[in-house]
């Protein structure tokens, strides 16, 4: 008897490790380098502004961060900002790309308990040094039969991963904590969307839940996820 499901994607960031945190904790350590310059929450809506503005040019990642902090910096002093205080950045996000990989909870024996049986494809956005030290850091890179690094996630986005590494769309579901970026265009190219919400939620990945979609689940945590694809078939 055929599976309704062959294929499950998975995200990484927040997902299967920490990742949003160590963003939170460098702005933190941002707003107060600026603090003689601006209020934290001025200092983050103008740097928000920034990450939106430069998405286009700079992608997802540290690397986008660290330059969307520097230009924000510049903007908020009106280029008075010191050069230490421009070099402190860069440190910031230098030490970002090295802060070692922690997994979340579950996220180990589920993709143990799921590789025998299903193609697991890691589709992941973000700048691609730094994505495939984090896999490889993480010790999971070997349970995957595929790796996706993109520069964004749209419907086209899985229904291209979906064929190329399964039985398409149909057969597929995709895991993450991004209604945005995981969940809704996973469901729009005809695939399951299931949302394991994470604490932290970067302010340009909030979605409204498709609650009206029969092929969208939310659990808990990893988990949960054998049970729900055991009954899906």
């Amino acid at each position: 008897m055929a599976r309704n499901l062959t294929t499950i994607g998975f995200d990484a960031d927040d997902t299967l490790w920490h990742n949003e945190r160590f963003f939170q904790m460098t702005q933190d350590r941002f707003a107060d380098l600026l603090r003689d310059f601006a209020e934290p929450d001025h200092l983050a809506e103008r740097l928000l502004q920034a990450e939106r503005r430069n998405l286009g040019h700079y992608g997802f990642g540290i690397k986008g961060f660290t330059l969307s902090m520097i230009e924000t910096a510049l903007e908020v002093t009106e280029n008075r900002v010191p050069g230490a205080v421009i070099h402190e950045i860069i440190l910031a996000g230098q030490e970002m790309l090295r802060h070692p990989i922690e997994l979340l909870p579950h996220a180990r024996e589920t993709i143990e308990a799921l590789t025998p049986d299903f193609h697991l494809v890691l589709i992941t956005k973000g700048d691609l040094l730094d994505q495939e030290r984090k896999l490889a850091q993480s010790g999971l890179g070997d349970l995957f039969d595929a790796v996706e690094i993109v520069s964004d996630k749209t419907p086209q986005t899985y229904h291209d991963a979906f064929t190329r590494h399964g039985d398409g769309p149909a057969r597929s579901m995709m895991v993450g904590n991004s209604l945005k970026s995981d969940v809704v265009p996973a469901i729009e190219a005809g695939g399951w969307g299931v949302h394991v919400p994470f604490r932290l939620e970067w302010a340009l990945e909030k979605s409204e839940p498709p609650t009206h979609a029969s092929r969208f689940a939310e659990l808990l945590d990893l988990g949960e996820l054998p049970s729900l694809v055991e009954a899906i078939g």
